[in-house]
């Protein structure tokens, strides 16, 4: 057998990006190096661990029972609702479903509202995109959320658990037990990256005429984003902020002081 030809036979080895030291500061894809003209076999590999992660908090059962003990054993009442969604699927392919009550559910808070009377914030927990995030997030935003909040002499209607929901369901709720304000916390869309991160939105005088754009949102609440205390400790203010000022949505911006969009000035054209 002849010898190999070494202009003809290459063998690329599989190295890292030199600018590999720069990923210790981010979680993003970056430096992932190549092999030859491809990813590296470990590139390759976390990047379809990351897909099927994501893809499982998409598809898993919420455990809304576990959730349901756990805010109990903190003293947070709750109560449980349902979506038109019947399930998992219907839920995915169907967004509008998740969007109102079942009609079961609708009655139940008729019925209720009486007894509770008017008070300034409801509170939905759902699943949304992710169960996980909503397993692993809730309790620790609420735990440190509710103590501030009744502190500054809030009402709160009970925690209301709903699986299958979407962002807007909170309109429908606010709107029918004519509370001042409406908060949902449910799992975001996993990224390749966080699978577990929550969203918090919330809209003052919710109702069937509030958008996207009169709603108010912090995102990526989880260990490896905005920590659950720090995402409540903001929350707190923005509400706050959002219920002295009458507003929320575009009109209502973060800083360490809210304030309207009439009172931010813009930058000078130079």
């Amino acid at each position: 057998m002849p010898p190999l030809d070494p202009v003809k036979t290459q063998i690329v080895a599989s190295a890292r990006d030199p600018w590999s030291a720069l990923s210790k500061f981010t979680n993003a894809r970056i430096a992932l190096g190549r092999s030859g003209g491809s990813w590296r076999t470990e590139t390759l590999l976390d990047f379809r661990l990351a897909h099927a992660r994501a893809r499982d908090a998409v598809l898993k059962i919420f455990q809304w029972h576990d959730l349901e003990n756990e805010l109990r054993q903190a003293s947070v009442e709750t109560l449980m609702l349902a979506t038109a969604a019947n399930d998992r699927q219907s839920f995915l392919q169907r967004p509008d479903l998740g969007r109102r009550l079942s009609p079961a559910s609708r009655e139940q808070l008729q019925a209720a509202k009486t007894l509770w009377g008017k008070r300034d914030l409801a509170i939905l927990v759902s699943d949304g995109l992710s169960a996980l995030a909503a397993e692993k997030q809730v309790v620790p935003t609420l735990v440190t959320l509710l103590p501030i909040l009744q502190r500054a002499g809030w009402t709160i209607f009970p925690i209301f658990m709903v699986p299958f929901a979407r962002v807007k369901l909170q309109d429908e709720v606010g709107a029918l037990l004519q509370a001042r304000q409406s908060l949902i916390l449910l799992g975001e869309r996993p990224g390749l990256g966080s699978p577990d991160s929550l969203g918090a939105y919330f809209t003052y005088q919710p109702g069937p005429d509030k958008t996207d754009a009169d709603r108010n949102c912090v995102s990526n609440i989880r260990t490896g984003g905005l920590p659950p205390p720090e995402a409540a400790e903001k929350l707190a203010r923005l509400l706050q902020a959002s219920a002295q000022l009458q507003i929320s949505g575009i009109a209502l911006k973060d800083s360490p002081h809210p304030t309207t969009a009439a009172t931010v000035s813009a930058p000078s054209i130079q």
